[in-house]
C-alpha cells in the first residue's frame, strides 16, 4: 500500500492476552448441536480450528447459551451446565495449539429463542413446544416478527438470569477460553432491555437510560467477578436499531463509557436485529462508521464488522483508526485461510506469516 507493514498483522494487546494480528473471526452460529444438548460437535472443532490453523488471531466462538431457555434454536450450542465443559475444552485447546486465542459469546436470546433453523424447520419463526421449543422470555411481552409472544420476566428471573451469565464465564474459564464476549447485540434478551422500542417496563430496570442498561451493567459486574483480573471481557453491540426513536449511535457512545468503567476491555460494534421490518442500508464497510465513532467518543478499542471481504479493505479501516480489530465473518465460511491469502495481497512475506509446519510448502510466493 504505502510500504509501511500491514497494521492486520500486528499484534494486539488486551490486559494479560496478546493476540497475534488483528483479522479476527466474529462469532456465527452453527446450529449444528446436533443432540440437542447445547454441546459442540466434531463439526466446531473442525470449523474453529480450520480458521486458527489458516491464520486468524482471535476466533470468537458463536453465540453460547446462558440457560437452555437462553438458546437462539434448539441446536445452539451452550456452556449451562458443567457437563458441557469438557466438549469444548479439545476444542479450545487446539485452537490455542494453532497460534490463535479462543473467545466465547455467551448470549441469552430472550424473544429470539426457540427458534427454526435447518434441520429443525419453522425458520424465520418459533420452533413449538410439542417439537422441542419452548416459552421465550423477554424484558415485556411483545412478540418479535412472527415469533410466538415472550413471558415477561419477573425481577427476581432478571436477577437469575445475571447469575447463569456468571456461571456460564466460570465454565469457559474452565473449559480454557482467554477472553469473554457478552453478546448484548442482534436483538437477543440483553439488546431488547437496551431498547426503548422494545423494553416497555416502568420498574428499575425499564423506563430511562439508566434503567434499561442495568441489566447489562450487572451482568457485567457479575462475568467480570467471575474470570481472572487479566481475562479480557468484550460486549457485542448493535449501535443502532435503524428504527426512529429506538436504540442510537449516542445511547451506544454513553453505554460504552459506562461500561468502560465497569471493566470491559473492547466493544465489538455491529447494528440492527432487534427490531423487525426496518430499512439497513448494506454496503460494504456499512457497520464500519460506528465502531469509528464508539472508539474515538468512549476512547476504548472496537472492533468493525459487516461486509469485509477484501484485505486492502481490511487494512484501510486500521488505518483510518475506525477499529482495532477486523472480523471477516462470512468471507472465512468461504476461505478459512482469508489471512494467508489476506498477508500475500499486502506483501507479507512468507516468513512473516503464522503458516502451520505442515503448510509451509504450500505458502504463496
Amino acid at each position: 500500500m504505502d510500504g509501511k507493514a500491514p497494521l492486520l498483522f500486528t499484534p494486539m494487546t488486551l490486559r494479560g492476552l496478546t493476540v497475534r494480528n488483528r483479522i479476527w473471526l466474529p462469532p456465527m452460529d452453527m446450529y449444528s448441536a446436533y443432540a440437542w444438548d447445547g454441546r459442540p460437535t466434531p463439526f466446531h472443532y473442525q470449523h474453529y480450528v480450520s480458521r486458527a490453523l489458516g491464520g486468524f488471531g482471535m476466533i470468537i466462538a458463536e453465540a453460547t447459551a446462558v440457560s437452555p431457555e437462553g438458546r437462539i434454536s434448539p441446536k445452539d450450542v451452550g456452556l449451562w451446565d458443567d457437563g458441557q465443559i469438557e466438549a469444548w475444552r479439545w476444542i479450545v485447546d487446539d485452537v490455542r495449539n494453532a497460534g490463535a486465542a479462543m473467545a466465547v459469546q455467551l448470549n441469552h436470546a430472550g424473544r429470539k429463542g426457540s427458534g427454526g433453523c435447518f434441520g429443525v424447520g419453522h425458520e424465520n419463526g418459533s420452533v413449538p413446544p410439542e417439537e422441542g421449543g419452548w416459552q421465550t422470555v423477554a424484558p415485556s411481552a411483545k412478540a418479535y416478527g412472527r415469533y410466538a409472544a415472550p413471558r415477561e420476566l419477573s425481577v427476581d428471573e432478571i436477577h437469575g438470569v445475571v447469575w447463569q451469565f456468571a456461571q456460564a464465564a466460570r465454565r469457559a474459564v474452565a473449559a480454557g477460553f482467554q477472553a469473554v464476549q457478552i453478546h448484548g447485540a442482534h436483538g437477543y434478551l440483553i439488546s431488547q432491555f437496551l431498547d426503548p422500542l422494545v423494553n416497555e417496563r416502568e420498574d428499575e430496570y425499564g423506563g430511562g437510560f439508566e434503567g434499561r442498561i442495568r441489566l447489562l451493567v450487572e451482568i457485567v459486574d457479575a462475568v467480570r467477578a467471575a474470570i481472572p483480573e487479566d481475562m479480557p471481557l468484550m460486549v457485542r453491540l448493535s449501535a443502532t436499531d435503524w428504527a426512529a426513536g429506538g436504540w442510537d449511535l449516542d445511547q451506544s457512545v454513553m453505554l460504552t463509557r459506562v461500561l468502560k468503567a465497569h471493566g470491559v476491555d473492547l466493544m465489538d460494534v455491529s447494528t440492527g436485529g432487534i427490531v423487525p421490518d426496518v430499512t439497513i442500508p448494506v454496503k460494504p464497510n456499512y457497520q464500519v462508521p460506528f465502531s469509528a465513532r464508539i472508539r474515538e467518543r468512549a476512547d476504548v478499542p472496537t472492533t468493525a464488522v459487516g461486509l469485509i471481504t477484501k484485505p486492502k479493505q481490511a487494512e484501510k479501516i486500521l488505518r483510518a483508526g475506525e477499529a482495532d480489530a477486523v472480523e471477516i465473518g462470512r468471507a472465512a465460511l468461504r476461505d478459512p485461510y482469508w489471512p494467508m491469502r489476506a498477508a500475500h495481497k499486502l506483501g507479507v512475506a512468507a516468513e512473516d506469516v503464522p503458516y502451520p509446519d505442515q503448510y509451509v510448502r504450500g505458502a504463496y510466493r
